[in-house]
């Protein structure tokens, strides 16, 4: 009779335990107000703002720090009032203004560089070709020499062509023009590769008209810019 009245006890004890694991899933242990485990979203919270305070976010924007402990406070009053899952709703939010407190300005952008001086080179390439031509290589010399005047400056080439054919056409026939003339002139040694670079403006910068067959010569150019630092 006794060991079934133990058996009893025992069983029941067990009931209990487990009860009381699966009850406290997803909770941890932090006995205050006369409850021993809190879910972690609100302990969470609680730890999130006092890190920000730590931080001295509470003085680098006190009216955020102040919404979001007191959105803490509010989700542990609610919680506290057997509202569990509104609570821990509220302790995520204030978990998330928390971290977000006082964003990292970010720094000012850099001032464009200013143009220093500037020439163009009126280039022959063939329909459709990037390719330098004998022709043309007395041209590309003084635009060699003309970058040789400023040793120590950045340079930028400038692609254009004229306005036949589509802008995403010329936009592409630019970029690759612009980058020949690049690398024609890193073979000269006249400037470093880290202070050259070329990028295609299309069609879309004429400086003559492309009724006629001169003005669109004149707009398929390639145009050398110094750059201040």
């Amino acid at each position: 009779m006794k060991l079934k009245y133990l058996k009893r006890i025992f069983a029941l004890i067990s009931l209990l335990s487990l009860g009381f694991l699966i009850g406290c899933t997803g909770m941890e242990y932090a006995p205050k107000k006369g409850i021993a485990y809190y879910p972690v979203e609100m302990l969470g919270a609680e730890q999130a703002i006092a890190n920000a305070q730590k931080m001295g976010k509470d003085k680098q924007c006190p009216a955020e720090f102040k919404e979001a402990k007191n959105l803490k406070d509010k989700a542990m009053e609610v919680y506290l009032a057997c509202r569990t899952k509104d609570g821990i709703a509220m302790a995520k939010e204030a978990t998330q203004k928390a971290n977000a407190l006082c964003p990292a300005t970010p720094p000012p952008p850099k001032p464009a560089p200013k143009v220093i001086d500037r020439i163009s080179l009126i280039l022959h390439f063939d329909f459709d070709k990037a390719v330098i031509k004998d022709k043309d290589k007395p041209e590309l010399e003084r635009g060699i020499n003309f970058i040789k005047k400023y040793p120590e400056a950045a340079v930028r080439l400038e692609g254009n062509t004229d306005g036949k054919g589509t802008e995403e056409y010329n936009q592409r026939l630019s970029e690759r023009r612009a980058e020949a003339v690049k690398q024609y002139i890193l073979k000269s040694h006249a400037t470093k590769e880290s202070k050259i670079t070329a990028i295609g403006y299309g069609k879309s910068n004429p400086v003559a008209s492309n009724d006629t067959e001169e003005g669109r010569a004149k707009n398929r150019r390639v145009e050398i810019l110094i750059l201040s630092e």
